[in-house]
């Protein structure tokens, strides 16, 4: 089994479970014993702010929103672009933290990314490689710009992507005109 740490999970069209459909998810721990990620791309209507006068001890006026990380529940948890404030790094440039004084350091701060969650998303054991084979999921490199966007569009435009990468491979040509239809 080929770990896929640090890929981008992209939700199938054809994924229709609610907790999952049209989502992006990074997965912070792949192994023989299953994945945990979080949904990068489902902001709840919460700020940290509001989060952080239930669980902070210091005021924070983040308008930043909440990211729902995936249906199960846990300790709150970020992704961010500070290396001193993290446990881990599951992708080049983006870290991971669920240490109560990371988190408060990271909401205090300046920094130009970070993403709170709510949840989580895991697998057991074989779980996530057989969704792969039913073909609920592709992958995606995770990289910072797709982890950190807060566009409502960037499910649309990395499966788009991956379907010009898969169709570039099919045909084996380096380039696609941007409207093939115009030929």
């Amino acid at each position: 089994m080929k770990s896929l740490q640090g890929q981008l999970l992209v939700a199938s069209p054809q994924l229709l479970d609610p907790n999952f459909a049209r989502t992006l998810v990074l997965l912070v721990q792949h192994n023989a014993d299953g994945a945990f990620g979080m949904v990068v791309n489902r902001p709840v209507r919460k700020t940290v702010q509001e989060l952080w006068r239930e669980v902070g001890s210091a005021p924070c006026h983040s308008q930043r929103p909440i990211y729902l990380g995936g249906p199960v529940p846990g300790p709150l948890l970020a992704l961010h672009v500070e290396p001193s404030l993290a446990e881990s790094e599951p992708s080049p440039g983006v870290f991971f933290a669920a240490k109560k004084q990371h988190l408060d350091q990271l909401v205090l701060s300046d920094s130009p990314a970070y993403k709170i969650f709510v949840g989580h998303a895991g697998w057991g054991a074989g779980q996530l490689e057989s969704e792969m084979e039913q073909g609920a999921w592709r992958t995606a490199p995770a990289v910072p710009e797709c982890v950190f966007s807060t566009e409502d569009a960037v499910w649309e435009a990395v499966f788009r992507e991956l379907g010009h990468s898969l169709l570039k491979s099919m045909l084996q040509v380096n380039d696609l005109p941007p409207d093939p239809t115009v030929n």
